[in-house]
């Protein structure tokens, strides 16, 4: 992700020059897709529409939100996108939840909870330079899951520029340090980063989901991310202790003590994050839709506090929400959500498959590697959002959780790469520039923002492989069209929903089960799956009637049915 500050104002000659790229790589996209046969004509419509997203965000961020609009009224008016389409992937779940954060965090902005943070870090006993940057950075990494990595990184800056000028040290070392942390935490829960609710939501994924595969694995990464950095600027962190002790011995103070009332805002967050946190279990009891709770918590929350802070309410509408950014995500999203309209994302599934197989230990590191590097130039919110559809598309028959956290830590960790790979990076070298008049130069950064991103992408590569077989295999809902020659199944929990009829006697039988076939007319062919029903199954089976059946599904190379289903759940009617 990208900033608005700081945008260079390009001149007429270089802004024709880019815009000529972008339509030149928008239309060879096009041609190439549409003449070799890979695409169809609409699919290759909608590569070319998201190819010139990513062009448009390289060359021309301030324009991103124009170039979206554009994108959105071709895939219109070329019908490769209806209203309908639009208003089903343009995920206004995911917009409301974010609106709801940012009231939240202005909020909290308002009642001093984050310079309560900042006075409980410096108020610290026995001071050193080695333990005010780990206690800094691994603080910024939390509150960045707390609430959100920008929030996050502006207050802890803002306490390194003071803690800096007091001692008269460079404070580029300390930034950096903090800034890296930062993006590895916003991996931590859905609240870190944007692109952690639009996973959470795409991929069905609860907040206890992310405590318990994706925060253990962040931590991991965040500790080794600290001691990293700390070793590669042990030599500014001497110079602290040096200084922290001249100054003492002067009876200063490195930053004066104020106290802060914070007990409201810390009330606040709790309860926010008590709800989100909680939202799964209010679910189940409330019989509501999945993630239901999660999407309108923030919402709640949010409505309170401008009752109760009314004279502050349009303030924080107005001001607190990044309505350009908001915007741009909305028709991002649905822009991306064409790719999935006309089956781009099952072509590029089918591919990744055919480069990687099916197995965790390649599709893993190759959707990790592809992620961190894409994010590392481009808006990682493009990315997750063109690969989510591939992510949907391959869980059908693969065991898919490991791969929803492998474009997580892809997406947050390669942010760390470059200057320019994430918003938490262009906020804290813009505020380095105007606090401290101090430049990073984008291979300083390299150096150290790379070796961390490496070290942070091979720890959850690792994790998630060694955590794979651990994970459930969550029952993915398989339209009978999906079932062909080309995907294959392998003991993959699914549902289905067909007809049942009884099977014939030359069928395969199986001891201790009733065979059925689940008969469905998919694109004009009609397809048989054969079904075992243990026979201490007591549900009641109805014959040529639809039903939904969930099970272990393998596919069978039989010119008479193309797979098999154990059935291990009670089938109802249209439903699950």
């Amino acid at each position: 992700m990208h900033s608005e500050e700081g945008s260079v104002q390009l001149s007429t000659k270089a802004l024709i020059i880019r815009l000529l790229i972008l339509i030149g790589v928008s239309l060879t996209v096009y041609f190439t897709s549409s003449t070799t046969n890979a695409l169809n004509p609409t699919q290759a419509i909608a590569c070319s529409v998201f190819i010139g997203i990513i062009m448009g965000t390289l060359f021309f961020w301030n324009f991103r939100l124009a170039i979206a609009f554009i994108g959105l009224s071709v895939l219109i008016g070329t019908n490769s996108m209806n209203i309908a389409t639009f208003v089903e992937s343009s995920a206004l779940e995911v917009i409301l939840f974010l609106v709801g954060m940012m009231i939240i965090v202005g909020a909290l902005r308002d009642l001093g909870f984050f310079t309560w943070i900042v006075q409980l870090i410096v108020s610290m006993p026995n001071l050193s330079g080695k333990k005010f940057i780990a206690v800094t950075a691994i603080a910024s990494a939390l509150l960045a899951c707390a609430v959100d990595e920008v929030t996050s990184i502006i207050f802890i800056s803002t306490l390194i520029f003071q803690v800096c000028d007091r001692l008269k040290l460079n404070p580029i070392p300390y930034i950096l340090i903090c800034v890296l942390c930062t993006n590895v935490g916003s991996a931590g829960t859905m609240m870190g980063n944007p692109v952690g609710i639009y996973i959470g939501t795409k991929g069905g994924l609860t907040f206890g989901d992310f405590m318990l595969w994706s925060f253990p694995i962040m931590l991991v990464a965040l500790l080794a991310t600290v001691a990293l950095t700390m070793f590669y600027f042990r030599k500014d962190l001497k110079q602290f202790d040096v200084s922290l002790a001249e100054r003492l011995s002067r009876n200063l103070t490195l930053v004066p003590k104020v106290k802060v009332p914070y007990k409201r805002g810390l009330t606040l967050l709790v309860v926010t994050i008590v709800l989100i946190a909680s939202h799964h279990q209010l679910e189940s009891i409330l019989e509501l839709g999945k993630n239901s709770i999660l999407l309108i918590a923030p919402l709640l929350c949010s409505g309170v506090v401008m009752i109760l802070r009314r004279d502050r309410a349009r303030h924080y509408v107005e001001r607190e929400v990044d309505w350009w950014t908001l915007l741009f995500f909305m028709l991002l999203f649905a822009i991306a959500g064409t790719l999935e309209h006309t089956n781009v994302s099952g072509v590029m599934a089918h591919y990744f498959s055919s480069i990687c197989g099916t197995s965790m230990t390649s599709l893993v590191p190759f959707i990790l590697g592809i992620t961190a590097v894409g994010s590392a130039f481009v808006d990682n919110v493009i990315f997750v959002a063109a690969f989510c559809p591939v992510i949907e598309e391959l869980s059908l028959n693969i065991h898919d959780l490991p791969l929803w956290w492998a474009l997580l830590f892809g997406a947050c960790f390669g942010g760390n790469i470059t200057m320019i790979g994430s918003t938490a990076n262009i906020v804290a070298l813009g505020m380095l520039e105007k606090r401290s008049h101090s430049h990073v130069t984008f291979f300083q950064w390299l150096k150290v923002g790379l070796l961390s991103a490496i070290l942070a992408t091979a720890i959850a590569w690792v994790a998630l492989i060694t955590l794979a077989p651990f994970m459930p295999d969550r029952y993915a809902n398989v339209p009978f069209k999906k079932i062909d020659t080309k995907r294959i199944f392998k003991d993959k929990n699914v549902i289905l929903t067909g007809e049942l009829s009884v099977a014939a006697p030359t069928l395969p039988k199986k001891e201790g089960y009733k065979t059925f076939l689940l008969v469905k007319n998919a694109r004009k062919t009609l397809k048989r799956i054969l079904v075992y029903v243990p026979d201490s199954y007591n549900g009641k089976i109805e014959m040529h009637k639809e039903n939904s059946f969930s099970g272990k599904m393998n596919s069978q190379e039989d010119s008479r049915f193309m797979a098999t289903l154990i059935l291990d759940k009670t089938p109802t009617q249209n439903g699950h």
